[in-house]
Formats: C-alpha cells, structure tokens, sequence
C-alpha cells in the first residue's frame, strides 16, 4: 500500500529546490478549446523524481530553415556552450549579433507522468500514461494546490491516482496564444479504471523522466551551434583562428524569459510547432 502522505511530503520538498529529441507518442498533446483531465503519478520509488524540471534552447536554423530545440546542460548545473553564445553576444556583440542572439529562445519547463482519464479530441489516449510537459502558468497551478491556500482542499491528494483528485487541463486563447490559467484540480473521488494490473501497474509503468531526453554533450551542442547558428561547419572551425567565436570560454549564464518573438519564426514540421506550443504557457 503506497503511502501517500509520505510521497507528498518528498514531492513538495524536490519541487521546492527548483524554481534534445524524443519519442512524440509519450506526450499528452493538447489543443486550445479542450479540457483534458488527467491524474498526476507520483514517481512511488524516488518521489524527489515525481516531476523533471528541465531548460530548453529553441532557434530556426540560420543554414536550414529547420526549427532547432536542445535540451540545455543547464538542467543539471552544468556548462551549455549555447547559453554562453547567446549571453556574451547579447551583451558585448554588434547590434546585428545581439539581434540574432535574441532569436534563441530559452524555456523553463516541466514533466510529469499522468494517467489520462480524458482527452476529448484522442479519446484513445484514454486509460493510458502519458506525459504532460508545462509551463509556469500549470506550474503554479499545481504548487498552488501543494503548498499554497488550496493546500488543505487538495494537497496529498493530487498524487493518489486511486482515490484523488482530477486534474483538468484547459487551454483556451489569450490573443493568438494558449492559455491554461483556467486549469483546475476537481474533488477526490475514486477512479475507475480497467487499467491491467490497476494502479500499481499505472505507478510501475510510468515513465522514466530523466530517460525521455537525447542528452548531448558540451561538444555535441557546440556543433550544433556552429552549424546552425553562426553557419559553419565544424572542419571549418578547427581550422581557422578567425572565423566568428563560439562561446568556448567561460561565461556567466542568464536565464531569458520566453516571449512572443519564440513563435515569430518558422518551423520545419509538426513536431516542431509541437516543441513551440509545448512551452507557451510560460509567456504568462
């Protein structure tokens, strides 16, 4: 018998420390004019684990045309060769280079594991996992609900997946942006399911968060950078001592909050716009 009230204390204490490619099917995808209700699943083995608190970087390529999105080394405190570019030319580069660096777009963003208890435009999605990516305005929503005035209503409850609350994700249109600030948690009551095994299956299925991501390295992304950003290609940069820097020496990084201009560009595919509309919760 999981222990809920334990999950929930060891949750709330991760979150509270946090202010790449993947497989497009995991995600719970989402479209303006649905509700989608869900159940957060708390991650039973490392509940510290419950939610991944990740940063992305996102550009149209310089060369291709293409939609570039990376997951930023950031995440884990370490060096990213894109946010050093990004903060030195917007600082000390010419007013042509702190323009093209602001075409780089920095996201703070959420995971969490949930089981779908409706999507009204996939209603195949129904009875599965899926994950739900957010931003700051669900983030606030749910830490509302952890640790804020309708902590007493809700609190260990948005993790019993058994006899919790829903969770119902709605999007609307705020100009010519998603907005999910009428998203809400419901009262608890039980949850049927024919979900094989029940939900101690639905604990043990759930996603490896820290898996879901192709994570590459300093050098890796700084390739990337260097073709696609300042449109070069990597024999090239090993070989001349002039051509343009790439943010091989140390600097301090800034975090950048996303706006309007991240959907001012375009994209290569519909995975691409996926990636945009993922994080635009965080303009709120």
């Amino acid at each position: 018998m999981t222990n809920i009230a334990t999950l929930f204390d060891s949750i709330r204490d991760s979150m509270e420390k946090t202010t790449g490619q993947s497989n497009r099917g995991q995600f719970l995808r989402t479209e303006v004019g649905n509700t989608y209700t869900v159940r957060l699943i708390p991650n039973v083995k490392d509940p510290a684990k419950t939610f991944f608190h990740y940063y992305t970087h996102g550009w149209t390529s310089f060369a291709t045309g293409q939609y570039i999105n990376q997951i930023s080394p950031n995440t884990w405190g370490e060096r990213d060769p894109i946010a050093e570019a990004r903060y030195r030319l917007s600082k000390t580069g010419s007013e042509e280079e702190k323009s093209k660096a602001a075409a780089i777009m920095r996201r703070e963003n959420w995971m969490v594991n949930v089981y779908v208890v409706n999507d009204p435009v996939n209603p195949d999605n129904n009875g599965t996992i899926k994950l739900l990516r957010f931003g700051r305005q669900l983030h606030k929503i749910i830490m509302e609900a952890m640790q804020g005035e309708e902590a007493e209503d809700f609190g260990p409850r948005i993790f019993d997946v058994a006899n919790g609350c829903d969770f119902r994700v709605k999007v609307e249109k705020q100009g010519d942006y998603p907005t999910y600030v009428s998203s809400k948690f419901g009262l608890p009551k039980t949850l049927n399911t024919d979900y094989q095994g029940g939900v101690e299956a639905i604990h043990n299925d759930a996603y490896d968060l820290e898996s879901v991501f192709t994570v590459k390295s300093y050098d890796e992304l700084k390739e990337t950078l260097n073709e696609h950003f300042f449109c070069v290609s990597n024999d090239e940069e090993s070989a001349s001592t002039t051509t343009a820097p790439v943010a091989a020496a140390p600097v301090v990084t800034e975090t950048v909050a996303t706006t309007k201009a991240a959907t001012d560009s375009p994209v290569s595919s519909d995975e691409d716009i996926d990636d945009l509309l993922a994080s635009l919760d965080n303009l709120a």
